[in-house]
């Protein structure tokens, strides 16, 4: 019983947290994460991390890029391709270079020096989908660039952390697992040109309640899973799951079955527990160092971000909406830390640091978006 009365608090919570948010005028999700904060273990210490809780929080954030993906303008997504492609290769380069730089420098081991870049690398769009959704602006160009030059950063990023974690094995299989990486987007260039179609097709003779909904979840979960099987985040799969099925006729009334139970169920719940793995003791050891880390974290994110755009002539508004709506971290650099953690790379010290500063410029993000879009 002890799981459902953390789900209970967790959703009675995170029904406060929105009423909250919404009274005086934050992003819910901000709302939701900082109530996650106030009920971890760190802090008041009402719930606690269980593997219920990390599977229900798994599940809400494939949903949450699995409806981005089936509410995205593909033609938009592909009439910027060149901008996004660029955002995303100097997005994860310039966190790369300058987080190993900067560790280096003080003294950390050159392997733990490049995992540092690597957490930083990659961009976790689940937070930006949300606050876009929420004031409207997912589908606009700025919006199609943010995800597309946030799915490609983290197939870039994802791709690099093969490479790196197999140099550090013995006998590392990372051919292999580059080959296997190549053959899941051959497979979903091919599930969004014919397969999906071909499926729905296939589904239309059926004569069974909700088979579409049950079919793209299905779907969802599959590319997920696929995903994950090659090394790669199962959100990847999932938001190109919704990409494909997006295309289809039934998109609207999938999208409209899944989007209740999401938003009701499992996003408040990914939301509220991000902030479960934080401790603040870290934050109260090395403040300045925490800082530096933390504005570099916006930083080597958001510039890139904003020079590019600038360069594709977007106007300064949407380029300083695609800088905000790149630095956020998230659940995607929380992965590759436990990566690190669990393949003892790095120790639970340098863990902690790592976490602390991701949960901080998760936080900052939204707060980026909404001053960018109040300036309209």
């Amino acid at each position: 019983m002890q799981e459902l009365s953390y789900m209970t608090i967790i959703l009675g919570a995170s029904l406060i947290a929105t009423v909250i948010s919404r009274r005086i005028g934050v992003p819910v999700v901000v709302g939701q994460i900082l109530i996650g904060i106030i009920l971890t273990p760190s802090m008041l210490g009402v719930i606690h991390g269980t593997h219920t809780l990390e599977i229900l929080a798994e599940i809400g954030v494939i949903l949450l890029m699995f409806l981005a993906g089936l509410e995205s303008d593909f033609s938009l997504l592909k009439k910027h391709l060149k901008p996004s492609l660029l955002i995303a290769i100097f997005s994860v380069l310039v966190p790369l270079f300058v987080y190993a730089g900067m560790t280096t420098y003080i003294g950390y081991q050159l392997p733990v020096a490049i995992f540092y870049g690597l957490v930083f690398s990659a961009t976790s769009v689940s937070i930006t989908v949300e606050v876009l959704q929420e004031y409207g602006k997912l589908s606009s160009r700025a919006g199609a660039v943010i995800l597309g030059a946030a799915v490609v950063d983290d197939i870039l990023a994802v791709l690099v952390l093969s490479f790196f974690m197999s140099s550090q094995e013995t006998g590392g299989n990372i051919g292999l697992k580059i080959v296997m990486q190549v053959i899941f987007l051959i497979f979903l260039y091919l599930a969004f040109k014919w397969l999906v179609t071909f499926i729905f097709r296939f589904v239309s003779k059926l004569n069974i309640y909700g088979k579409y909904t049950t079919v793209s979840l299905l779907i969802c979960f599959i590319f997920s899973l696929l995903a994950d099987s090659v090394g790669m985040s199962a959100v990847i799969g999932a938001f190109f799951a919704g990409l494909s099925i997006g295309q289809t006729d039934m998109a609207e009334k999938i999208e409209a079955s899944i989007t209740k139970i999401s938003y009701v169920f499992f996003i408040p719940i990914f939301f509220v527990t991000i902030a479960l793995p934080i401790n603040f003791s870290s934050v109260f050891e090395k403040p300045l160092f925490l800082i530096v880390l933390i504005s570099l974290a916006v930083l080597s994110k958001f510039i890139p971000s904003y020079l590019v755009s600038r360069g594709f002539k977007f106007s300064q508004q949407e380029s300083l909406l695609i800088g905000s709506g790149m630095v956020s971290r998230g659940e995607m650099a929380l992965i590759v830390a436990q990566i690190g953690l669990s393949s003892k790379l790095i120790g639970t010290s340098v863990y902690s640091e790592l976490v602390v500063v991701i949960i901080f410029s998760t936080l900052i993000a939204p707060f980026l978006i909404k001053m960018t879009l109040d300036k309209r």
